[in-house]
Order: structure tokens, then C-alpha cells, then sequence
């Protein structure tokens, strides 16, 4: 165990955790000369590649002379907080990366908080020290301020401090940019990294922390090894929340660079993976049979939003996906759960659908791009917030957003956060010309709130959010102040229709594309909702005139993402997902039976 170091890479969103991990695999003569090596090579999921994002954690390990090193890639993102939750469990110190111009952020202050309450050992690192705007020395002093704020130990603040470059592959224990290595990295590591001690001669435990899939042994148990020696096929009990249960496992993994290999036997401290045991599920334990013991059971953030998810009743229902019910939609998203410990699944009700709650709307858009890409057909519901009644008084979660944006846009984000019950907790103006504020707002204010910010601000604005408490409900938050424009019958778009209708308001729908009975089409200028004929065609006559014929040019429509879908959405309507379109729709299609009002007043009159 003594040749053997745990550690895990945790920051901020786009600090540069995984580009260091590819300069630490490449350095530490991972890959062979013939072998080629892309960008950000831990980001193997095609939406981790495509969002430019780490989504799963995942394991590598690298060998420094004698010494062999698993390193854990965790996201940055605070809508991915489990995952590194629970890796925390993995490892005995962790390397947090801080942007040398941008400071610590939201997400620092989570995942370090997160890493101080497990008692690991803490490196900091300061990144991307060649930007033109880097301030090495004040970024130093706000994370010996963010220590001590989140009440760390004499021994905890007494950190070892390193300056790097990831893009360019060095690092410094002094600030400079002379071209190096990552040696003073690895020599850092090996030094401040505690090593694991634990009898090799006792009885096995190993901790579920994360589940994974290969396409030739099936499911895969990832942990480490607590205390013992774990052997192939060996017989073991597992210890799960309600179930004790008789076990044995096929073959047992371990990590070198990219790729696993398969041991007879691994000692503690090292993280494994295991095969051979289909029911486990996160935080569950392995143990021996003779003793079994169960460890406590990770514990992550309870989460504070959900979504309903429903079958797609619509007209156009059926025609691109695969999955289409209710119960299929039900077992994947219990299957994700599984994986997953941040989302809860709650079950369906009577002719409604399956609630499902998670850390954010970029998580909830992940997991349902995930789906819509195995052939699932479904209608979400615009997200909202877990709301709790505590002692006979309603409460709801807060956020503490941090916003930076450029001041002369200082007095519409100030209105637009006091719309929707923000309230300013701190601002700084570090003399770059842009501002920094942070507010804390309801999550329901949030919602749909970061298009509006990009817009203001003429896509200057930054805007990073942290989960922070739940408070006193706010009570009614103004919503979109725009109706919606429904198409009232069923046919194909047409030029001719569309372009009388773009007056109203901005269209959604180009020519040519199918439309039906309480589909949005667009977005009324006005506040009510609009009934609309977006099939008419002109009529043909016998008659000339000078101006008949004249050319009909429309408008490029409005592409809705997942994501602005979600955020564009109003309580009586939903989003409509295909493997090949995202629609928006009213839940009741028909017009004659839903109201055109909407807003407060529509509230009120429920």
C-alpha cells in the first residue's frame, strides 16, 4: 500500500481538470509513441464531448517510478455534485484547481466543503496561470479566505500550493511561466497524499460508490477495498439497505491508464471493479462471510427540483421513437436512479406520469437527451421546485447566484433579480470594468431566468449558481410576460400563413413542418395566448393584379434547444421530445377547453 496514492481532481466548471489529466497520463508514459491521443480523452460520452463538460466521474490511474496513482476526473458542474459526493469516499486527499483570473467559485466552494467534512488531505493548484488577466496572488488570498470560512483545521489550511498551465502541460511550486513538466505535480502528490492504512489480513470490505457497464462481463461494482484482500471468485455477502444476500463475484479490476485490468487479487486501499453481481446498487457493501459488516452508506444532497415525465399523447406521436408508454419510461428512469443516487423517482400516478427530482435543470436535460437518444418518446412539465412545510410554514429552496457582468448593465440585472426575490448578498467591482454580485434568490426565480441574463447583458453576462438553503416560500415569482401563439388545427405550416402571422410575435415552426391542435408554434407579442391558423394557404383565383404574386420571405424560426424549451415553458404546458424534434404543446390540446389568461391573473382564478 505504501506504492500506492488515491486522489481526486475537483473544481470549479472549466477550471481545467480534465485537460491536466490528459497532460498527466501523456507525461507519465501512459500512451505509447504509436498511439494517438485526443483532447480531454476522459470525456468519453458523446454528450460529455459535444457540451464541452464532464458529467460521470471517472477513474485512470498513472505510474510515477514505483509508485502507482489513481486519479479521479469529477464534473465541476453544481447539477453533478453526487458524483463527487460520492468519489470523496475513493480517495485521501484531492487536488482542487482554481482559475488564476476567475477565482474560486460556487463550485469550489461545494466540492471543498464536501472534501474538508470527509477529513482529506487538500492540494491547491492554481490554473491557467498564462492568461493575460491572471492574479495569482488575490486568487491565493480568497481560497485561504474560502478555508476559513468553510471552518477548516490549523492542519487543514496549512495547504501546499502549486502554479500550472494545463493547456501547456507545467507546474510550478512558484509562480512562473517558464516551460516545464508536471514533475513538481507527481512530487507533490506522492508527498502530501497520505497513504491508506488498513489490515491486508482481515476480513474483506469493499464500498460501493459508483456502478458502471461492459459490454462483455455486463454490470460493473466500482470502490475500494476498506480493509482485507479481495480474490477472484470470491464468495462474499452483500449488504444493502433492505437486503442481506449471499453473493459471488466472477472477476475483480483494476485500473491502469485508460483501460481495466483483470487481477487475481487486490489488496486495500486499491480501487477495483467488480463483475459478477447483478443486484447491487450505490452504497451497498461487500463483505466476508464469515464477519459481515456493513459500512455507513454514502449520503449525498437531497435534490430540489423535479419534472413530471409523461407518455406523448400527441398526434404525431410514435412516428420517430421506439419506447412510447408509460411503464417503459418508468423502468428507464428507475434504472438511471440506480446509478444514480442525486435523483429520486417517485411512482407514477393515476393519468398523470412519473415524477422525477434532481440537483438542476442541466442534470434533468442530460438524463432526458440520454433517453431521446434510445429511441424514448415523452412530455415533460415545466420544472419546479421541492417545496417543504416546516413547522406550518412553507419553504423553498434558495440559491446563492454569483453574476458577473459588465456595470452599465448594473440597473436592468438589479431589477430583474428584485423581480423575481433575489436579494443582494455582496458586490464588488474589481476594477476590469465588469461587476460581480451575488444574490440569493429562490430556485424558482432561476428558472428560465438565464436566457433573460444572456440577453441584457448582449452575452457578456456569467452567471453560476449553488444550491445554498431552504427559506420562506417568496410567494407569486413573474414568470414569462409573453403569450404563447397555439396552432388550432392539425396540417403542414405554411409560407403563405407564417408570414401574415409574424407580426404577432417570433414563430418557432418554419414552412413545411407538421402542426397540430395545441402545438406552440410561437411566441405572442402580447400576454395572452393566441389561437392561430398556421395552414392557411392562399386561395387561387382568376384574377391578375400587379401586387398578386408578389414573394412571401419569412423569418428565420426560433431553434429551441432542450434546454430553453425547459426554461420557455408555462404550468399549463410541456415539452414534447422525439428522437428527431422538440415540440412545445398545451397539456389540453383542444381549444375550446383551456383559457387564453395568463400570469397572476390566471392564478387567481384557480
Amino acid at each position: 500500500m505504501e506504492s500506492l496514492r488515491n486522489i481526486a481532481i475537483i473544481a470549479h466548471v472549466d477550471h481545467g481538470k480534465t485537460t491536466l489529466v490528459d497532460h498527466m497520463l501523456a507525461q507519465s508514459g501512459t500512451f505509447q509513441e504509436h498511439q494517438a491521443m485526443t483532447d480531454r480523452v476522459m470525456d468519453s460520452g458523446d454528450i460529455e464531448r459535444e457540451r464541452g463538460i464532464t458529467i460521470l466521474a471517472k477513474t485512470t490511474a498513472v505510474h510515477y517510478g514505483d509508485i502507482k496513482i489513481n486519479i479521479v476526473d469529477t464534473p465541476g458542474h453544481a447539477d453533478f455534485g453526487g458524483e463527487v459526493e460520492r468519489v470523496l469516499k475513493m480517495v485521501d486527499a484531492v487536488l482542487l484547481l482554481v482559475d488564476a483570473s476567475e477565482g474560486p467559485l460556487p463550485q469550489t466552494r461545494f466540492v471543498l466543503s464536501k472534501a474538508l467534512e470527509n477529513g482529506l488531505e487538500v492540494l491547491v493548484c492554481i490554473n491557467k496561470i498564462d492568461r493575460p488577466d491572471a492574479r495569482c496572488e488575490e486568487v491565493l488570498d480568497e481560497v485561504y479566505d474560502l478555508f476559513i470560512d468553510l471552518g477548516a483545521s490549523d492542519e487543514q489550511i496549512e495547504f501546499p500550493v502549486l502554479y500550472a498551465c494545463a493547456k501547456e502541460g507545467y507546474c510550478h511550486t512558484e509562480f512562473s511561466l517558464e516551460p516545464g513538466d508536471l514533475t513538481p505535480l507527481f512530487d507533490a502528490i506522492i508527498e502530501h497524499t497520505p497513504i491508506f492504512k488498513a489490515d491486508v489480513e482481515a476480513p474483506v470490505q469493499v464500498l460501493v460508490t459508483q456502478l458502471d457497464w461492459d459490454t462483455y462481463v455486463g454490470r460493473l461494482a466500482v470502490g475500494r477495498i476498506v480493509r482485507g484482500t479481495l480474490r477472484r471468485g470470491a464468495e462474499l455477502v452483500l449488504l444493502g439497505e433492505n437486503i442481506e444476500k449471499k453473493v459471488k463475484m466472477n472477476q475483480v479490476f483494476t485500473y491502469e491508464g485508460l483501460s481495466r485490468t483483470e487481477m487475481n487479487e487486490a489488496a486495500a486501499g486499491e480501487i477495483v471493479a467488480i463483475a459478477g453481481i447483478a443486484e447491487l446498487s450505490i452504497g451497498d457493501t461487500l463483505a466476508d462471510r464469515e464477519t459481515p459488516e456493513a459500512l455507513p452508506r454514502t449520503k449525498v444532497d437531497e435534490p430540489t427540483i423535479g419534472i413530471n415525465f409523461m407518455a406523448n399523447d400527441g398526434p404525431l406521436s410514435g412516428r420517430a421513437g421506439k419506447y412510447l408508454t408509460g411503464r417503459q419510461i418508468q423502468e428507464r428512469l428507475e434504472k438511471e436512479a440506480l446509478h444514480n443516487p442525486a435523483i429520486r423517482v417517485e411512482p407514477p400516478t393515476v393519468g398523470g406520469g412519473t415524477m422525477v427530482f434532481g440537483r438542476g435543470e442541466l442534470q434533468m436535460a442530460v438524463l432526458i437527451e440520454q433517453m431521446r437518444r434510445e429511441g424514448f418518446e415523452m412530455c415533460i412539465s415545466k420544472p419546479e421546485v421541492v417545496i417543504r412545510v416546516v413547522d406550518g410554514e412553507k419553504q423553498e429552496p434558495y440559491e446563492l447566484a454569483h453574476l458577473d457582468f459588465p456595470e452599465e448593465y448594473m440597473g436592468i440585472i438589479s431589477e430583474k433579480m428584485n423581480l423575481r426575490k433575489g436579494r443582494m448578498e455582496s458586490m464588488v467591482q474589481p476594477g476590469s470594468g465588469r461587476t460581480r454580485a451575488v444574490f440569493k434568490v429562490p430556485s424558482r426565480g432561476l428558472i428560465g431566468f438565464r436566457g433573460e441574463y444572456l440577453t441584457d447583458t448582449r452575452g457578456m453576462g456569467i452567471l453560476n449558481s449553488l444550491y445554498d438553503s431552504f427559506d420562506t416560500y417568496a410567494g407569486y415569482i413573474p414568470f414569462r410576460q409573453n403569450g404563447s401563439l397555439v396552432a388550432d388545427r392539425t396540417g403542414e405550416a405554411r409560407t403563405y400563413a407564417l408570414y401574415h402571422l409574424q407580426p404577432r410575435g417570433k414563430m418557432f415552426v418554419a414552412p413545411g413542418v407538421d402542426v397540430y391542435e395545441g402545438m406552440i408554434i410561437g411566441e405572442n407579442a402580447r400576454g395572452n395566448d393566441m389561437n392561430v391558423n398556421a395552414c392557411k394557404y392562399k386561395q387561387l383565383s382568376n384574377m391578375r393584379s400587379s401586387g398578386a404574386d408578389e414573394k412571401l420571405t419569412c423569418a428565420p424560426p426560433v431553434q429551441m434547444t432542450l434546454e430553453k424549451a425547459m426554461e420557455y415553458i408555462a404550468d399549463d404546458e410541456l415539452v414534447e421530445i422525439t428522437p428527431d424534434a422538440i415540440r412545445l404543446r398545451k397539456r389540453e390540446l383542444r381549444g375550446n377547453l383551456r383559457s387564453v389568461v395568463r400570469g397572476e391573473r390566471k392564478q387567481a382564478k384557480r
